[in-house]
């Protein structure tokens, strides 16, 4: 079993905001691989989509509780956290680069600190989704990431929601290493 995260905001008042691209993969996802439709569950306080191999989850936490609903899923799986993995925006890439990451640390994401806290160790894979504006990291990151992704920018996502896809999937199917050079590119 392996469960796939994606990060986020829950409420409607959130869809489509940077810091809730890892909601937006995981739709995705699960959309182009037929995963039936998510449901909430409260034992693990996420919205759930799941078939015999693997479980998605969107934590119906605010970001910085996603450990909470992360640990609850791995604790019940009984999974190790090689097992995971967490989809997550990345303020310090620029928009549109995906990184593939193992056994990192947070580098201030709330959403990866929380995990990270819960679980009591760094050691799953994490693909980090660019959303640094052309400009540069903003001076005010809270509110940045919390802004939707304007007409140009949604542009890009949608090619980004399509490799991220496809980089999971090959991440399922593919060595490990070979995937986590792709992601340097």
């Amino acid at each position: 079993m392996i469960i796939i995260v994606g990060l986020g905001n829950p409420g409607k008042k959130y869809n489509n905001t940077r810091h809730n691209i890892g909601f937006r993969i995981i739709d995705e996802f699960a959309e182009k691989n037929n995963f039936p439709e998510f449901k909430l569950s409260k034992k693990f306080n996420s919205l759930i989509s799941e078939n015999k191999k693997i479980i998605l989850a969107k934590p119906q936490t605010f970001m910085n509780e996603s450990g909470k609903a992360v640990k609850s899923l791995i604790s019940f799986y009984k999974l190790k956290t090689s097992d995971f993995i967490i989809i997550h925006d990345d303020i310090d890439l620029a928009l549109g680069k995906i990184r593939i990451s193992k056994n990192r640390g947070s580098a201030g994401h709330k959403g990866a600190e929380s995990i990270i806290r819960e679980i009591g160790n760094k050691n799953f894979i994490r693909f980090r989704i660019g959303i640094q504006p052309q400009k540069g990291k903003p001076s005010a990151v809270e509110k940045y990431v919390l802004q939707r992704f304007t007409k140009d920018e949604e542009k890009i996502i949608k090619g980004i929601l399509k490799t991220a896809k496809e980089a999971i999937e090959s991440f399922l199917t593919q060595n490990n290493e070979y995937i986590q050079q792709k992601g340097k590119n």
